[in-house]
């Protein structure tokens, strides 16, 4: 497709990779340049550093180890509720960190559900903060991600191997050794590398549940030297480690996604001879029921903790809802600004510079970007008065990652199934994009602008630099009260965040599928 000529110009989504790499390298550079001489990495960044990569890895194995089972489960079974219950599996992922933490409390802290049972019985209380605080928590977050992409790994085995495998008498190990295997092996690196790439950069979950200086992350460190000591030189050195090691990861993450499949087939509803047995029948309806419940149980407890604070929020409660959808507003519209040109540039062949700068994002501190903004403004306007068009700068960024994997796709079926036509009818240029790029892109434009919403409508980072008394988003607000010991207000607010998440997903999602091409 790179020798082809297309109708669209790939020149709009380099110019936007562009700015997208300016931006990140540029506020690195802006950051290290301002640092005075001789600051280097302090004996705790090397704690920080190992309790990060110690953490990522548990959490990967953890969350990959668990997801293998359950996505099997759900792969060879059907059963009233499991499209409502697949759909639900993306719920945490676009959940609020810190609503997530809250009903994690509830569920596994010292006063939860958890510890309440294991006292009828004269057991100590569960202890949540700490390593295992943290990895619960990413598992939590990162299980129905794992579980999605190796379900889909499950699906994209045709269902005439299946049939095959049944016509000839292979058992259960048979089946695994010549097609589940192969896929997981195919599969499972991917997972685990993106895993692993997430939990690195982890900064709110570690803020909440680290427990004290033996539990903290790259990432926390890089907003302690900001907001502590005002090192600057520490936190670039410790920014450029993290980038290093998260973007290497997601390298490792494309390479290993990138492996052949096992081929097409007829579209048939895949249906499992194997397993049939009770045995297996009662281990795949353990693993469902296992995963439902430890991701449910938290959202409940959410729900059933806010109601009774949610008529009570204070007049400062809503006024940080109105600025967190007001961020997320602007963090959408930036998002699709960027994204939209990138994939068609991807598309078009461009995929070199253009793809790079889209994973970016995910490797990138938002913390030293945010900082790194802080310093360029700082000589020319208040950057307090501008909190707001930064965050959302910021966290448009922090999300093109994942709306570069939904749009790509579906923009390079776009150009292989309307270029050629639209180039014979001289459809180029704006007209193209007009008439047949945007339209086609529709639902999966909503779902990206969704995702977006919902994570930057959560998102606790760089708001915590450049938030004043005055100003707060929901979830610095929901932080604030937390810190006060309030926690009846806290899930009241927490509540009212995961409804506002919640329903900016589901209306942008649903507005770009309505009438769509599917």
């Amino acid at each position: 497709m790179a020798g082809r000529a297309q109708p669209v110009s790939a020149w709009p989504g380099i110019s936007a990779a562009v700015l997208v790499a300016a931006l990140i390298l540029g506020t690195l550079a802006a950051v290290a340049f301002r640092a005075e001489a001789g600051t280097g990495i302090a004996a705790s960044d090397y704690v920080a550093l190992r309790f990060t990569l110690t953490q990522a890895c548990l959490s990967a194995l953890l969350s990959v180890g668990l997801a293998i089972p359950v996505a099997r489960a759900l792969a060879r079974r059907r059963f009233p509720g499991r499209r409502l219950l697949i759909a639900l599996l993306g719920a945490p992922f676009i959940l609020p960190v810190i609503v997530a933490i809250l009903g994690l409390l509830a569920v596994f802290g010292r006063a939860g559900w958890l510890s309440g049972f294991l006292g009828l019985f004269g057991l100590e209380p569960v202890q949540i903060y700490g390593l295992h605080g943290v990895v619960l928590a990413h598992v939590f977050f990162n299980l129905p991600l794992a579980t999605r992409l190796i379900l889909q790994g499950w699906q994209e085995i045709p269902a005439e191997r299946f049939r095959l495998a049944a016509q000839l008498g292979a058992g259960r190990l048979a089946v695994w050794r010549l097609l589940e295997g192969p896929m997981l092996k195919r599969v499972a690196p991917g997972a685990l590398a993106v895993v692993f790439a997430i939990c690195l950069s982890s900064f709110a979950v570690a803020l909440t549940l680290g427990g004290g200086p033996r539990a903290t992350t790259i990432e926390l460190a890089i907003y302690q030297a900001f907001r502590f000591d005002f090192d600057l030189g520490r936190a670039a050195l410790l920014s450029g480690m993290q980038l290093v090691l998260t973007g290497g990861a997601a390298m490792v993450a494309l390479r290993a996604s990138a492996g052949e499949g096992f081929g097409t087939g007829l579209d048939r509803m895949i249906r499992r001879w194997d397993g049939r047995s009770a045995w297996s029948c009662g281990l795949d309806g353990f693993w469902i029921a296992l995963s439902a419940a430890f991701l449910l149980l938290p959202l409940a407890a959410i729900v059933l903790a806010g109601l009774p604070g949610l008529t009570a929020l204070k007049s400062n409660v809503w006024q940080a809802a109105g600025n967190s959808i007001l961020v997320a507003s602007i963090s959408t519209v930036i998002l699709l600004a960027l994204a939209l040109p990138m994939a068609a540039a991807v598309a078009a062949g461009r995929n070199g510079m253009t793809e790079l700068s889209g994973i970016m994002g995910l490797a990138a501190s938002p913390l030293v970007i945010g900082t790194g903004l802080f310093i360029l403004i700082y000589p020319v306007a208040d950057p307090f008065a501008l909190a707001l068009p930064v965050t959302a700068l910021v966290n448009a960024v922090m999300a093109l990652p994942f709306a570069m994997r939904i749009l790509v796709p579906r923009a390079r079926e776009v150009l292989a199934r309307y270029g050629r036509l639209s180039l014979s009818l001289d459809m180029q240029g704006w007209a193209f994009v007009r008439r047949v790029y945007l339209p086609r892109m529709r639902a999966q434009t909503g779902f990206a602008a969704g995702l977006a919403a919902a994570l930057s409508m959560g998102d606790l980072g760089v708001v915590t630099l450049f938030a004043d008394p005055e100003f707060a988003t929901l979830p610095l607000q929901i932080y604030r009260l937390m810190g006060a010991y309030r926690m009846e207000a806290a899930a009241g607010a927490a509540l009212l965040l995961l409804l506002l998440s919640m329903g900016a997903f589901w209306l942008l999602d649903r507005g770009g599928r309505w009438h769509a091409e599917a």
